[in-house]
């Protein structure tokens, strides 16, 4: 018997990953969307078994605006949520989107009390906090797809400026999922050699700058819409960490406990996942100013969690 991945939000970024998860034939996919968006949900889910007669895969793909389809799903991932409009304050995105992740995550773990939450909605960290809050779930089964992404890019642009194949480049990119975001120069490598041994300090602040815009950089290239190709992959690395038990050491938004001296945070930090989500927080050491910057972004969540339990309109529907 296949597993089970449910992915509410059929967008661009929900809609891919299920089609690279389709296309391993290891799990059957439940794509759910709003029942505002009628039929559309279905249709994508037929397109996508259709392709599987071409790459000989009999996993189902069911779309739906139904949760009870979600029904004992081993992972679900939320993309639901909506990007910032024109006229549109921080603050409120923070509220809208709090209120969709808190009435999504509520619904999934009635319908599947066991699963693994991974959490993709922007602000993210501050979205796991309330998915986490709302669900009900212990902290080792809510996690946010954040660092896997933000170190993607950063490995790109080591690889493209030292001229060297990606598979020889490691990132570590810790802290939000935003401009608070850290990235480690010290910890990511070039075949094992830190990138600040091998480049500049100006080419190593550059790689820093463009990482943690490069969300923004292809947002204001793409004019309508944001990335989805990157985030995709990002989830499907941890969605197959988690499915496979694999141990494997990712960068994800995880609640500290005490971790790095912090305590009641989500925050990007170094995660080993496997089955049930995640097994344990490594706890790297930083130097000062790292471990200040870390601090600094944890600060920032928290400014943001602290305004949603202040605000009537973030209230779970």
């Amino acid at each position: 018997m296949r597993r089970k991945v449910t992915i509410v939000g059929a967008g661009a970024v929900g809609a891919t990953l299920a089609e690279r998860l389709h296309s391993t034939g290891l799990v059957d996919i439940v794509l759910v969307d709003i029942p505002e968006t009628g039929s559309m949900p279905k249709g994508k889910g037929i397109d996508m078994e259709q392709a599987g007669s071409v790459c000989r895969s009999d996993s189902r793909v069911t779309g739906t605006t139904d949760y009870a389809a979600s029904k004992n799903s081993d992972i679900c991932v939320i993309t639901a949520g909506l990007p910032r409009k024109p006229g549109m304050t921080r603050e409120q995105l923070l509220e809208i989107n709090a209120k969709i992740v808190s009435g999504v995550a509520k619904k999934l773990s009635e319908t599947s009390p066991k699963t693994v939450l991974i959490v993709v909605t922007n602000p993210l960290d501050a979205m796991c906090y309330a998915a986490w809050k709302a669900s009900g779930l212990p902290k080792e089964r809510v996690l946010g797809m954040a660092g896997v992404l933000d170190a993607s890019r950063m490995e790109r642009l080591i690889a493209q400026k030292i001229g060297v194949s990606i598979e020889n480049v490691f990132a570590c990119v810790l802290g939000t999922h935003g401009e608070t975001m850290v990235p480690v120069a010290s910890y990511s490598t070039v075949f094992g050699v830190p990138i600040t041994k091998l480049l500049s300090d100006a080419d190593v602040n550059d790689i820093i700058r463009r990482s943690i815009q490069g969300g923004a950089e292809i947002v204001d290239l793409l004019k309508t819409g944001s990335a989805f190709y990157a985030p995709s992959s990002s989830i499907m690395e941890m969605v197959m960490a988690i499915l496979k038990d694999k141990n494997k050491i990712l960068p994800c938004s995880a609640l500290l406990t005490g971790e790095y001296g912090l305590k009641d945070v989500y925050l990007g930090v170094p995660t080993i996942l496997g089955d049930g989500g995640l097994k344990k927080i490594l706890e790297i050491p930083l130097s000062a100013a790292e471990l200040d910057a870390l601090k600094k972004a944890a600060s920032s969540v928290r400014q943001m969690t602290d305004h949603l339990s202040k605000s009537p309109a973030a209230a779970t529907a």
